[in-house]
């Protein structure tokens, strides 16, 4: 996936300049940078979440497999390019239905079906052993770090190709961050991995290459131990050392 010449506005506001990005398969990206940098706003873009906004537009584009997004059903975008957002929001559902929404949506109905999909998704998750006796209950009962993963299991049940995340491990304490970065780590072979985070070692732990952005722009993308390390823009440098934002 990728951005060519990529510019967003909201309404007469630019939030994103020029930016040119490939985003490697079967990798995990990471982007970071100060609040208001434009990070977040680039992750939501690759699956058109941003047209909701009224006023919001882009010039340049968008490519996934080479194909413009516009030119895509945007319900088989996003079934393509799921996404888990800073705030958990399982839905008023119990925790099987939660999971098993995506696969109804796009045509599965047989019950032996769904079954395997949801237990097959929450053990992807690492959930599985702690739900699966409890699956009819509300999905509103498990703990914060529980209902992030069960929404990182719901957007994988229907096996998208990239998966955007949107600082997941903000509101986690560190053994639930540990357990979403396990899982990462564990789909990364069949999923694309985009995770816009404030935590610059987590991207370091996490990432295969990182983006710094600031005021809109993509100033540097490398390797993450080049960005961390050795990086080539002196904003970069100042940034992960800490001299500023």
């Amino acid at each position: 996936m990728r951005s060519v010449n990529l510019n967003f506005f909201y309404s007469q506001f630019q939030a994103l300049h020029d930016i040119n990005l490939e985003i490697e398969s079967n990798k995990i990206t990471a982007l970071i940078g100060p609040s208001g940098c434009g990070k977040s706003t680039f992750l939501r873009t690759l699956n058109r979440i941003n047209e909701t906004i009224r006023g919001a537009n882009y010039t340049g584009e968008i490519l996934l497999d080479g194909v413009s997004v516009l030119s895509q059903d945007v319900t088989s975008l996003r079934r393509r390019v799921g996404m888990v957002f800073q705030k958990s929001n399982p839905f008023p559902k119990s925790i099987f239905d939660n999971i098993a929404y995506g696969p109804k949506v796009n045509g599965m109905t047989a019950k032996a079906d769904l079954e395997v999909t949801v237990e097959r998704s929450l053990r992807r998750s690492a959930l599985w052993e702690e739900v699966k006796d409890k699956l009819q209950k509300p999905a509103s009962a498990l703990s914060g770090g529980q209902q992030q993963r069960l929404c990182i299991a719901r957007a994988m049940a229907v096996e998208p190709e990239v998966l955007l995340l949107d600082e997941p491990c903000s509101a986690l304490d560190p053994i639930a961050t540990l357990k979403i970065e396990e899982l990462l780590f564990s789909i990364k072979d069949s999923t694309t991995i985009v995770i816009v985070t404030h935590n610059m070692q987590q991207a370091a732990r996490v990432a295969d290459k990182t983006g710094f952005f600031m005021l809109g722009k993509l100033v540097e993308f490398d390797r993450t131990e080049t960005i961390f390390k050795n990086p080539s823009k002196k904003e970069t440098e100042d940034y992960v050392t800490g001299r500023f934002g």
